[in-house]
């Protein structure tokens, strides 16, 4: 395959008039940005990286010379404005962090905003290959895991001792000719592939070795396409952002923390030394809301002998016991599977770190069942997307005195959750959303007929309230656990270790 000079867009028909059935046996290639996703723009996901692996000050130090990089990518060298971001992002950085981001955080993002047009054809062939000035390292875990993409060609970036020096390694950027020679160099022209997608001048070059060209045209308005019709669903995600860091969003962010930090310092310390009574107030007058729905039950008179009511929660932060003490007005202790040694500190309730031996965690929860109501998590560890992973059964043998209760919340800035960084700062970053929401509903004590005290096994109680949560919630149940979560996620089994030392990187290092 010869590469062919530069066409004008003209001469390409644009993407709705190309056919998606009959493409089985097809292969495509794709440009990424502005074509294969809607965004045009790669900045957010050097952003992502840069807050993830790096910290504020690393993001910081990108917000300040992507002018500089905006000027060169626009005005003089698309390769030279790649270059720019790539140094501001990487140099320095471990090449582990890159690549935990680059599987953990950034499938999330991308999915979130494919464009539909390209995706309907691409989602047709049988081979598909994806061409991207980004670096590859940093695009290639969501192209292959998520989007089943067989190739991915991108920048690669230079290595030194297991970091990135923020340098590329030859041939340079991938855009331009680059592009054309890379996809020459994994396909002959006896092979060359039936598709090719664009939207832009750089991209023509390898646009015109394929059969068939088609560029995508800019569009005002675009709907991303639904994470219903993905091939595989995101289930488990990291990162701290709610949102994706444009320009302006990463430029609120830095200005939020300053003042986000100390307000959440400020929120922990009126749930922690407040009377639970109050907290409920105290977190409405400084922004955080809590909407209670369904009757919760009265606690347990432990003069009549009554033993304590078991609630079952579902998992969506470590402060779901909490907001559950708050939605009740009094402290519920509450057995976890992990938690930081700074979270049980600064906990306003008891909490209780269960030892994953069956018999001895059971002779504790019927012990501390025995002093009044206690709450549990049995999915063993935090789910954002609306999925509820598998229930482990345990809770249902040892009393039948069940109260689900379906916890939900909503964050507009910080996830209040990690697998990869530190626990200890969960609480934190929570609270440092502007206006946090936690919804705790609290469902009708399960009958006795379909506890395990009426002959019904301990998996179909656990199952049952499983289904129960995920009704009200509109969620949908998976036979997921916390192992799935931390080896998807972090490459380990989740169990936390505390490490103090490394608990600012984010919020104050790089």
């Amino acid at each position: 395959m010869a590469i062919a000079d530069v066409q004008s867009p003209d001469k390409f028909p644009t993407i709705d008039q190309c056919e998606s059935s009959g493409r089985e046996n097809h292969t495509v290639v794709a440009d990424l940005d502005g074509t294969l996703l809607i965004g045009s723009s790669s900045f957010p996901y050097f952003a992502l990286v840069a807050f993830e692996a790096g910290g504020i000050l690393r993001l910081l130090f990108l917000l300040l010379v992507s002018p500089i990089a905006a000027i060169l990518y626009y005005f003089i060298s698309e390769a030279a404005g790649i270059r720019v971001l790539i140094f501001a992002t990487f140099a320095g950085m471990k090449v582990s962090d890159i690549e935990s981001v680059a599987r953990a955080v950034l499938p999330k993002f991308y999915t979130s905003d494919l464009h539909p047009e390209t995706w309907r054809v691409f989602s047709s062939c049988g081979k598909r290959c994806v061409l991207t000035a980004n670096p590859r390292i940093m695009v290639e875990a969501s192209l292959k895991d998520y989007l089943g993409a067989d190739m991915v060609f991108g920048t690669e970036i230079s290595i030194w001792r297991g970091r990135a020096t923020g340098l590329v390694n030859g041939p340079g950027v991938l855009v331009g000719r680059n592009k054309a020679e890379a996809l020459q160099k994994a396909f002959d022209a006896a092979s060359a592939p039936e598709i090719g997608f664009g939207d832009r001048k750089t991209d023509f070059p390898f646009m015109k070795l394929c059969k068939e060209s088609y560029v995508v045209p800019k569009k005002r308005k675009v709907q991303p396409v639904s994470h219903d019709q993905l091939p595989k669903p995101i289930v488990f995600h990291d990162g701290r952002l709610v949102q994706k860091p444009t320009p302006l969003m990463a430029l609120l962010t830095i200005l939020w923390i300053p003042v986000g930090f100390p307000l959440a310092c400020l929120r922990v310390a009126a749930g922690a030394l407040l009377p639970m009574p109050l907290v409920y107030y105290a977190f409405r007058a400084l922004g955080v809301r809590v909407n209670i729905k369904g009757i919760p039950p009265p606690p347990a008179q432990k003069s009549t002998g009554q033993t304590g009511v078991l609630f079952v929660c579902s998992h969506r932060t470590l402060l779901d016991p909490i907001f559950l003490s708050t939605a009740l007005g009094r402290p519920i202790p509450a057995v976890t599977y992990s938690l930081s040694r700074l979270s049980e500190i600064i906990a306003p309730i008891k909490t209780v770190r269960l030892n994953r031996d069956r018999i001895k965690d059971a002779k504790m929860i019927k012990n501390l069942l025995e002093e009044g109501d206690l709450a549990i998590c049995p999915e063993g560890t935090t789910c954002r997307e609306p999925f509820l992973l598998r229930f482990s059964a345990l809770f249902a043998e040892l009393t039948d005195h069940l109260v689900p209760v379906a916890m939900n919340n909503r964050m507009s800035m910080f996830h209040g959750t990690t697998a990869r960084g530190w626990k200890g700062l969960d609480p934190f970053y929570f609270f440092m959303n502007p206006s946090p929401v936690y919804e705790v509903t609290f469902l009708n004590k399960l009958p006795q007929e379909l506890t395990c005290g009426a002959g019904k096994s301990s998996h179909d109680v656990a199952n049952y309230i499983q289904r129960m949560i995920a009704s009200t919630l509109s969620y949908e149940c998976t036979s997921f656990t916390r192992k799935d979560k931390y080896t998807a996620l972090a490459g380990n089994d989740g169990t936390v270790s505390d490490k103090p030392a490394i608990a600012a990187k984010n919020i104050m290092g790089c």
